[in-house]
């Protein structure tokens, strides 16, 4: 290998990535696509270092480049910041990105879910001869009658928050974690529409369309929300296995994956805020409006949450991905 020739070629790198090692000292100084360039940098430097450790260690060099990595290292993996910002910087940044990044699949899954459940509901409110054939007519007054309003009064209001958090995330978590597979997350997403839609075509039709949204609306903004995110992150993923774009297979997998994570922990606390109103506001002896006017401010905050902070992110530059000790390191390859 020419030594000069590839001095030379990768000069401009290595002074660019110690500059840019050295205002990480002063990470608020740096722009969300100065991290992205650094760590690139580095993983493209300590490649190089490799190569020439390999092929023709020149001592000199082996020590210039190694300094110089391990700067590039200190600067991306060597700080330990508090935990409350890592907590912060997810909250802002990393999970408000990562589902604004998504909003193509998750909007959509949203807008065709609602359709088929409107659809469903309004074909069992309008043909009676098709409430008669899914349900036997005692179950369907009772459930008019009684049980759906009694179930969101049925346990304590601290308990029944969890039990409905602890179910939401699984349905949540079976939604993402299916994506992989495209079909199972189709199916979960298609059962809890079309239980909508039949509860409300059965209420409708017994005369109760008000007490239907009046109980089903204040949590069910941000609760129906949540899962449509989580289902159209999952779509997403495994969408990613059948057409990656431009990226190596595995390489898109990993991207997307970490992102798919980073949207399912974050969905946890949407959802304990969800279970919280369906606990505690949704059977409560307020005036329907001013239930529904509380589900519809945390469906405005959380969306006015991803639309501002999600799309500031993006515009700095930061690629919503895991920190580089997190993701651990890639090795350049020819394509």
């Amino acid at each position: 290998m020419d030594l000069d020739a590839f001095v030379a070629s990768h000069q401009g790198e290595w002074a660019r990535l110690e500059q840019l090692a050295r205002r990480a000292r002063r990470a608020s100084r740096m722009s969300g696509s100065e991290v992205t360039e650094l760590t690139a940098l580095y993983q493209r430097v300590a490649t190089q270092l490799s190569i020439v450790q390999t092929r023709s260690p020149d001592p000199i060099l082996v020590g210039r480049l190694s300094r110089i990595v391990a700067d590039g290292r200190a600067a991306v993996t060597g700080s330990h910041s508090p935990v409350w910002r890592d907590f912060s910087r997810f909250f802002v940044i990393t999970f408000p990105l990562a589902v604004y990044r998504t909003r193509r699949w998750w909007v959509t899954t949203a807008v065709v879910s609602l359709l088929v459940a409107t659809a469903f509901g309004w074909w069992i409110a309008a043909h009676p001869d098709v409430q008669r054939g899914l349900e036997p007519a005692q179950s369907v007054r009772q459930l008019t009658d009684t049980d759906f309003a009694h179930y969101y009064k049925a346990a304590p209001a601290q308990d029944f928050a969890t039990h409905v958090w602890i179910n939401n995330a699984i349905v949540a978590a079976a939604a993402v974690l299916g994506g992989i597979l495209l079909v199972p997350t189709v199916y979960a997403l298609l059962i809890n529409t079309l239980n909508v839609g039949i509860d409300g075509g059965y209420m409708v039709a017994a005369g109760k369309s008000g007490v239907f949204f009046g109980l089903i609306l204040p949590h069910g903004m941000l609760e129906l929300t949540a899962v449509f995110v989580a289902a159209g992150t999952g779509l997403r993923l495994g969408w990613t296995l059948v057409d990656p774009g431009p990226r190596r297979r595995p390489e898109a997998l990993a991207i997307e994956g970490r992102s798919t994570i980073t949207i399912a922990l974050g969905l946890v606390v949407v959802l304990a805020v969800s279970g919280a109103i369906e606990a505690f506001v949704t059977p409560s002896g307020l005036p329907t409006w001013a239930r529904i006017g509380i589900g519809g401010l945390a469906e405005a905050g959380f969306l006015a949450y991803v639309w501002t902070l999600g799309r500031r992110a993006e515009r700095a530059g930061w690629s919503g991905d895991l920190d580089l000790q997190s993701r651990g390191d890639m090795v350049e390859v020819a394509a």
